[in-house]
């Protein structure tokens, strides 16, 4: 038998507890080790009025449906549905250090994450700006690529958690290089893709305009794609023609200059089945692809079906 995958549900007083356990009402195929406040879960599942019952017997983990193998650890302050706690930061922390240790020493093959609520970590003291580069400052790597998959629809960031004004700033050759090289050895290695094909968003309208524009795409993104053109990668691609079929057909990934060039399309196109990917390190973690949703916690309209393929995609990546 193989190793579990590590599961976080996230912040307490999100969704994240329920679709957890919306996620084990099915019978698995796979075992999971589900890290959190066993208490937590069941008062939830009390309050869905979904049957859940819970065992810390990890030698044993059981793939039941409406059953958890739950490695516990203890809540700082008793939750409430859609109302954050800071208090509970810790805690939130205290799960996913334990989830990427136990993934470092290999005993999980991988790390699944549920939404935390980046705001109240902050307001507890702590400097947190998300998951994907805190899990690259616990693993000791210097540069990560999040990667959101939607089907076939694959899109990686330049840049991640950074405002729209110092996103021009931030985007250099050696930025580029750095993504570059993860994305690519990622989709080969991870997803097992044999020369993977990239399209490279431009910066600016029209990728500048022939620098009337803007002259980061000539400057700077033009020189590194032509550097890469032997590996698989075009660019700089105007970012609103980039996106239609007839330009995607062929390619295995985009690669989009911020956040919010790229994800608006990938969500619109698989919102509620899309994954989180870090690729560059050293253990395999997907994630969810929406918030921590405070309004609907604790009410049984939150949706489960982006947990289901996060775990579906981090068997396949860890197999």
């Amino acid at each position: 038998m193989g190793r579990p995958l590590a599961l976080t549900p996230g912040e307490p007083a999100g969704i994240g507890p329920d679709i957890v356990i919306a996620w084990a009402q099915a019978e698995r195929h796979h075992d999971v080790v589900v890290i959190a406040d066993p208490d937590l879960l069941a008062r939830r599942a009390q309050r869905l009025d979904l049957p859940l019952s819970i065992s810390t017997d990890l030698d044993n983990v059981t793939r039941a449906a409406g059953a958890l193998s739950v490695l516990p650890i203890s809540l700082r302050a008793r939750e409430t549905a859609g109302a954050l706690n800071a208090a509970n930061a810790d805690y939130v922390l205290e799960t996913l250090n334990t989830a990427v240790d136990g993934c470092l020493a290999q005993d999980f093959s991988g790390l699944v994450t549920g939404p935390v609520q980046k705001s109240v970590i902050n307001d507890a003291g702590i400097d947190f700006s998300g998951h994907t580069e805190f899990l690259a400052s616990r693993c000791g790597v210097d540069r990560v690529v999040m990667l959101l998959v939607a089907g076939a629809l694959r899109v990686a960031l330049a840049t991640t958690h950074v405002p729209l004004r110092a996103v021009a700033d931030a985007i250099t050759r050696e930025r580029l290089e750095d993504v570059l090289e993860v994305l690519i050895e990622g989709l080969e290695s991870r997803f097992r893709i044999g020369r993977p094909r990239v399209l490279v968003a431009g910066l600016n309208p029209h990728a500048g305009e022939g620098g009337y524009l803007g002259r980061e795409d000539i400057d700077i993104i033009a020189p590194v794609c032509r550097s890469f053109a032997g590996r698989g990668v075009v660019g700089p691609i105007p970012a609103d023609t980039l996106f239609t079929p007839k330009v995607l057909a062929g390619a295995d990934a985009v690669l989009a200059m911020y956040h919010d060039q790229g994800l608006p399309v990938l969500k619109h196109v698989g919102f509620g089945h899309a994954v989180n990917v870090t690729l560059g390190l050293p253990i395999v973690r997907t994630s969810v692809d929406h918030g921590t949703a405070l309004d609907i916690a604790g009410t049984g309209n939150a949706d489960a079906g982006s947990l289901v393929a996060a775990v579906a995609l981090a068997i396949d990546l860890s197999a």
